[in-house]
């Protein structure tokens, strides 16, 4: 039997790669809250009185987060969380996530807030999706856009001072080589786990979940017994997304620790790219803070009213 390599006692259940830790299934979630704390603190991502809103999507990153989170937040008795959970239009796919969402919220006694893209945006993904079929753009273009225009817009809603994501660690290097390979460099500065206030319309964002390895967030939603929802969006294999993803996966099992240098590198240019995505100015047509002359939300919904 292999002991735990922090507390000595407990059979290991867990290898880091990365580290060289074995740890028990006590040790290793004890593990994943204290990560949490401290990019918490690094990035000083709250006020002891912010008002929260969580990303609570239904999967195991944002369910495992906001368990995190109201176990951190009974320290700072006048902070608050809200959930915040998108309704994309799925058929078959998203009403699951909803349930598990709401259920979630009632056992931890935080306020939770619905929206959908149809109320927003007058369209469902399936929508989205039907009419745009063998064009360009693939519904996760689409989805990405929109979910965080909606983000935005609820925590704005429901007066919040900050808007948590369960970003993981694999997402985040995900996203770096997704926006090398586009050439879309501005968009890199919005990858600061600190968020940035641009604009009074834009919710400062930050991703407390931002150095846990995804693999590791699905090991602590099992062993903590978080019911979540397991099966993958069904529009997720037309995503470019998924080619990175496997690419990386590959590179992490030869280089353990590869995602982790990825983040680190793009936070030590983060200065650079701030200064100029710093520079935004506010959409004609809906006011939300652009980098262009139109958001890409209302170009978007502009390309799928010509579809009509």
């Amino acid at each position: 039997m292999v002991l735990c390599s922090v507390c000595g006692v407990r059979e290991a259940v867990y290898f880091r790669p990365y580290s060289g830790e074995r740890l028990c299934g006590e040790c290793f979630c004890e593990s994943i809250v204290e990560r949490v704390r401290r990019t918490i603190s690094r990035y000083e991502m709250f006020e002891y009185d912010s008002r929260i809103a969580v990303g609570v999507s239904g999967g195991k990153d944002s369910l495992s987060l906001l368990q995190i989170l109201a176990e951190i937040e009974e320290d700072f008795p006048k902070a608050e969380l809200i959930a915040v959970t998108v309704d994309e239009g799925i058929r078959g796919y998203r009403d699951e996530a909803v349930r598990l969402a709401e259920e979630a919220c009632r056992e931890l006694g935080v306020e939770h807030r619905l929206l959908s893209f149809k109320e927003l945006f007058g369209y469902t993904l399936d929508e989205i999706a039907e009419r745009t079929k063998g064009g360009p753009l693939t519904p996760c273009s689409f989805c990405g856009v929109l979910r965080r225009r909606a983000l935005n817009q609820a925590a704005r809603e429901v007066g919040a001072d900050r808007l948590a994501t369960a970003h993981n660690l694999d997402d985040m290097a995900q996203t770096v080589l997704l926006n090398i390979l586009r050439g879309d460099h501005r968009r890199l500065a919005l990858l600061d786990p600190a968020g940035m206030s641009i604009s009074e319309r834009f919710v400062r964002r930050v991703k407390p979940y931002c150095e846990v390895p995804e693999r590791e967030s699905t090991l602590y939603a099992y062993l903590k017994d978080i019911r979540f929802q397991s099966r993958p969006c069904p529009y997720a294999e037309t995503a470019m997304r998924n080619d990175i993803r496997n690419f990386l996966n590959r590179i992490e099992v030869k280089r353990p620790g590869t995602k982790f240098t990825i983040l680190r590198s793009i936070q030590r240019i983060l200065p650079l790219l701030k200064r100029e995505t710093g520079l935004l100015g506010l959409c004609p047509l809906c006011g939300e803070p652009t980098t262009g002359e139109i958001c890409r939300t209302c170009q978007m919904l502009q390309e799928l009213e010509r579809m009509r």
